[in-house]
């Protein structure tokens, strides 16, 4: 459980393990070979044969023989599958029985890791290190196709501002920014060489706007005007179809009225029209089948129509288009060449993958890559960087040698399966590493376990026995939080607090006298402003996966230095929500606050004066955007801009010098925010614009500067038009988004 190495992420991101034992050349070729193989190839099927492609089915699901639907070309592409041996009898089938051969796209969620589980996706976002998360997806990428895995519903692109909703967990939380660097680090990782047959498609979803769920309950409408969506959702997804995304997925939500799945305008204008995506478009599972509970369409008919019209692809287990297209052809509804092009980007991404030159997996050279020592090596790093500190009175690092007798307690401290997180269909409990087995390893004979609540929502009125293993204790690591069930898909929240005893078993511990440690694991940010004041010290950590135990062990030791900033807002309290730092200004921003103990029980009503925050929680979150502590301190200075002035074609460039003013090595994430003063609409009072990562030893002054294209400041006015507005601006250096001193520039 020592420190890690930077040194193996080089070799990660240009890792090739071949999965099949004879690997034929590829044939893949130019663009113009690949779409003469795809032309070929589509003149000699039937319409039966073409909508087969079209239809996306879960292993175990609705049709009971694969087999018979394998031969006939019903499936184009299987979800669920798993089993090597299984993946390649359903490719033999289809590659030599079928009538054209035509390999399988063999699909399944892969979010944040195979067998090697990483942290949950807002943990990746934690890191703010894009390079790391490309890493990541790398080894997710080698682990899955050595199953015989070629296509992940993964990365989920979705700003999400809001806690409630479970499944924050599943994206890089609120900011476009951040959000559009992890989608393209993942995209690259996920796809890498694609004439390599560890590569696996990436699908960026849900396309759009399904994180902005109303009230935070999944799957529900969202109201997000065209403006809202071209400046806050849509540029991730811009971003990662230029990255290469081969594969997009329409989100359950229909927004202003029309559900995704049938929306012409996002798929065919935006993303075909003005992006250019040429790549696969397939629904979410059985979306166009919830257009009728929408009251979007009438029957599966109905619905299998308006998907086609929209221009989505593939069906996934609905079986609307496997069981009314071709008489939709006929009736003259749908027009065949509509289909012909549906297809045509189904065979472009086998094609691209290599499939028909290598539709098989090796099956044991798949097995060696699962769980391989670099593998396990970067979940760890990446643990270790996705932690974020957010209290420390001076109890941390711990001191080995002050300490003899050390208490784990909490619901989460030996708790495998939930340590991993939301999607992680294929970790596996046996192979991950608690904080109490990695603390019992690195202490032998000096680590006493008392869970105190067998899990988080239990309720106990007394902890009799903790507080006396507390009070023989030198210090108390309490790991506190949600089991992995408590968040991801369908599991929203309108509570956000510790669940059950939690916050009493936290009070019952700091009452001993003893340092309290809390350490809370979860799939979104609590709010914990009342858990606060009863430790000395509070690591959070979103689901760390496989190797989280030797990470938060190696973090409150000091082998590793806390890095993490918040991806996310932290709310004082649920009514906050939401709650981001990017909002627009108010025509009466904060400026000061009455809270509601101080208003006079006779003061009259009125407006005079008021500003907008709330009369009992104010207007400041618990932690803003960006936020992380470290073990030692940095100072920001000699902020400088290289001119004050700057044409919309230009680079704004600016100076400064990082300190590290501690005691300690540490990595610091600078931040750039910018602010567009006036605007032909209102502007946010904040936007990320710049981060990056920078390692100082103690004592150390670096000189720095950061560049910024101005077209970085573009959005979507009043005009529609995406462009520079000149005006004034303001600019932030700083370690999070509420700190720092701005500088003025202007832009003509």
């Amino acid at each position: 459980m020592k420190p890690i190495p930077i040194l193996f992420l080089a070799s990660l991101l240009a890792v090739s393990v071949s999965c099949t034992t004879e690997r034929k050349p590829s044939t893949v070729g130019t663009t113009s070979e690949v779409e003469r193989r795809v032309d070929q190839l589509l003149s000699r099927m039937t319409l039966a044969e073409k909508i087969g492609q079209m239809n996306q089915v879960s292993a175990g699901g609705e049709v009971a023989n694969y087999a018979d639907a394998l031969r006939k070309g019903q499936v184009g592409s299987i979800l669920n599958e798993v089993d090597p041996v299984k993946v390649n009898e359903f490719q033999r089938i289809s590659v030599e029985e079928s009538r054209l051969g035509i390999p399988l796209l063999v699909a399944r969620d892969v979010i944040h890791g195979f067998h090697t589980i990483f942290p949950i996706p807002l943990g990746l976002a934690s890191t703010f290190d894009p390079e790391l998360v490309e890493a990541g997806a790398r080894v997710a990428s080698v682990e899955a196709t050595g199953q015989g895995v070629r296509w992940t519903f993964s990365p989920m692109l979705d700003i999400a501002r809001d806690p409630r909703w479970g499944r924050m967990a599943e994206g890089s939380g609120e900011d476009t920014y951040l959000d559009t660097r992890m989608a393209e680090a993942m995209v690259r990782g996920y796809q890498g060489d694609l004439s390599d047959a560890t590569s696996i498609a990436a699908c960026i979803k849900h396309f759009a706007g399904y994180g902005a769920a109303e009230g935070g309950r999944d799957y529900n409408s969202t109201f997000l005007t065209e403006r809202q969506l071209r400046n806050v959702y849509l540029p991730p997804f811009e971003a990662a179809v230029k990255a290469g995304a081969m594969t997009l997925m329409t989100s359950f939500n229909d927004n202003d009225g029309v559900p995704s799945t049938g929306n012409a305008f996002l798929v065919k204008d935006v993303l075909r029209g003005e992006w250019g995506f040429d790549g696969l478009v397939v629904t979410d599972w059985n979306s166009m089948g919830e257009m009728i509970s929408h009251g979007f369409g009438e029957d599966r008919k109905d619905v299998a129509r308006k998907a086609m019209e929209a221009g989505v692809d593939m069906d996934m287990m609905t079986y609307g288009y496997l069981s009314h297209l071709e008489e939709l052809v006929r009736s003259g509804a749908v027009r065949e060449s509509d289909i012909d092009q549906a297809v045509r980007n189904i065979l472009r991404v086998k094609i691209l993958l290599g499939l028909f030159e290598n539709p098989y997996v090796d099956v044991e050279a798949g097995q060696a890559v699962q769980y391989a020592p670099d593998h396990l090596a970067a979940a760890q790093k990446t643990a270790e960087e996705s932690a974020i500190l957010l209290k420390n009175d001076g109890v941390l690092p711990l001191d080995p040698a002050a300490v003899r007798n050390i208490l784990v307690t909490g619901p989460l401290a030996d708790a495998p399966h939930d340590q991993l997180g939301t999607w992680a269909f294929d970790g596996e409990a046996g192979h991950t590493v608690t904080p109490l087995r990695a603390l019992q390893e690195r202490f032998p004979g000096k680590v006493t376990y008392v869970p105190g609540l067998a899990y988080s929502r239990e309720r106990r009125d007394r902890f009799d026995d903790v507080v006396a293993a507390a009070r023989r204790s030198d210090v108390i690591l309490v790991f506190l939080g949600e089991e992995a069930i408590l968040s991801g898909e369908a599991h929203s929240l309108a509570d956000l607090n510790l669940k059950g005893s939690q916050s009493e078993l936290l009070a019952a511990l700091k009452a001993t006298g003893k340092p309290v440690v809390a350490t809370v694991m979860a799939g979104r940010p609590l709010t914990i402003e009342r858990d606060l004041p009863n430790c000395a010290a509070m690591l959070y950590a979103f689901h760390p996966g496989t190797m989280g135990g030797p990470a938060l062990a190696n973090l409150l030791l000091g082998d590793a230095v806390p890095s993490g900033k918040t991806p996310v807002t932290f709310l004082r309290t649920v009514g906050q929500a939401p709650l981001y730092y990017s909002h627009n200004m108010t025509g009466r921003p904060y400026n000061g606050e009455t809270l509601l103990d101080d208003i006079p029980l006779e003061a009259g009503q009125t407006s005079l004066g008021n500003t907008s925050y709330y009369l009992d929680y104010g207007a400041y979150p618990l932690f803003p955007f960006g936020y992380g502590l470290s073990y030692t301190t940095f100072a920001y200075s000699d902020i400088a801009l290289d001119r004050e002035t700057y044409a919309t074609d230009g680079t704004v460039t600016v100076s400064f010098t990082l300190s590290n003013t501690g005691t300690r090595a540490g990595t610091e994430v600078v931040q750039v925010y910018v602010r567009d003063l006036v605007g032909s609409i209102t502007r946010p009072v904040k936007e990320l614009k710049h981060f990056e990562r920078v390692t100082l030893a103690p004592g150390e002054n670096r000189a720095l500067k950061v560049s910024i294209p101005v077209q970085e400041l573009a959005f979507v006015g009043l005009d529609g038009v995406k462009k520079v507005e000149p005006g004034e601006f303001q600019l932030w250096v700083a370690g999070d988004s509420a700190s720092g001193t701005g500088v003025a520039f202007n832009v003509k």
